[in-house]
């Protein structure tokens, strides 16, 4: 992870608009580091590829915007920032295309949530809608499962609040800066996820809760969890574009069925019709992602010891997929004893199987 300094610098990038995940990639890969890619002169940033547009945005930032400043706001917040060079970001969204550089963070990310399901739905949920979120949340969070959502009214406040009840971990992806939460009457929520999961978002400290911002920052959901649950949504729901996310991310979408005479259940009756699976109980979900002994996967990361096999394995793996007769070449292990070791590694949730024969670092 980069130092203290450094953080300066990704958190003015993280303010300059027209600077995404793509353009900050291609700057530092043209200039190292992003101290010197924040403090290039004109020529050479077009020279790096920013547009017309983007580079008149980072000169205005760089001549009015006080670094330091911004670095002691986040402090006086009680705010953690992690870029794509920490060690605690979190794995499952390192492996979406274009993750976001910076996140704000309060509370913390554990290795329990390497087994996290989003669930997301309508803010004008139905008796019915909450009934199914509270249950079906419940049970997941009971066995292990850290709950995923956007602290926004209806179906994400019954998912936050029902992963609390039952003792669970949560997180909640905020569509504004993590100064300001939103709705304002999650705010004693907000406290209770913070304390006992996470709060994060990628926008600056001191954005507005503005409508354009909630879209995106769906992508943050899917790209954090395992698996998307839309529990009730109607034909425009905003739930509907999270579960497009976790589509094009290759994270697996569960729907809840509801009559087709209800407003709230077309968007998820629609997502079954298009092939989400549909779910019916909590082990629909369980069963489909092989999580049915998370608590288990805990105690053997816990006390299952690692040698050196492990760690040759561990060091080859990265977000990248890579076929296991790769690896072994890498290794230089026989192909049993390779097999054998990525299986006792998924057991720990260090690695995990994406299908083909392939394998990524899940931490």
């Amino acid at each position: 992870m980069g130092g203290v300094s450094d953080l300066r610098y990704w958190i003015g990038f993280n303010i300059v608009r027209g600077i995404g995940p793509k353009r900050l990639r291609a700057l530092l890969s043209y200039f190292g580091d992003v101290e010197r890619a924040w403090n290039a002169p004109a020529d050479e940033l077009r020279r790096a590829g920013l547009d017309r547009r983007s580079l008149q945005n980072l000169l205005a930032a760089r001549s009015s915007v006080d670094l330091d400043e911004q670095l002691r706001r986040v402090e006086r917040a009680g705010v953690r920032v992690l870029t794509w060079e920490s060690d605690e970001y979190p794995p499952l969204l390192r492996e979406i295309s274009e993750p976001p550089p910076v996140l704000y963070v309060r509370g913390a990310f554990t290795a329990a949530d390497a087994w996290a399901i989003a669930v997301v739905g309508t803010r004008r949920a139905s008796v019915y809608g909450k009934e199914v979120t509270r249950r079906l949340t419940s049970a997941l969070a009971r066995s292990g499962i850290t709950i995923v959502s956007g602290l926004a009214r209806g179906i994400d406040g019954v998912a936050h609040r029902a992963a609390l009840d039952a003792g669970g971990r949560t997180i909640a992806v905020l569509g504004c800066g993590i100064d300001h939460i939103y709705p304002p009457e999650h705010r004693s929520l907000a406290r209770e996820i913070a304390a006992r999961g996470v709060l994060v978002s990628d926008y600056p400290l001191g954005t507005p809760p503005e409508g354009r911002n909630f879209p995106p920052r769906n992508r943050i959901i899917s790209g954090l969890s395992l698996g998307v649950l839309v529990t009730e949504a109607g034909r425009r729901s905003g739930a509907l574009i999270t579960a497009d996310f976790a589509a094009d991310q290759g994270r697996d979408v569960f729907a809840v069925p509801g009559s087709i005479l209800a407003h709230g259940s077309v968007g998820t009756n629609n997502l079954i019709r298009d092939g989400a699976k549909p779910v019916l109980k909590p082990e629909d979900i369980l069963e489909e992602l092989n999580l049915t002994m998370v608590p288990e996967y805990t105690a053997a990361r816990e006390t299952l010891p690692a040698d050196e096999t492990e760690a040759a394995i561990l060091r080859h793996l990265s977000a990248e997929p890579l076929h296991v007769d790769e690896l072994r070449q890498q290794v230089g292990l026989p192909i049993a004893q390779v097999t054998s070791t990525l299986a006792l590694l998924e057991l720990k949730g260090l690695v995990r199987a994406v299908g083909g024969m392939m394998y990524v670092r899940a931490r």
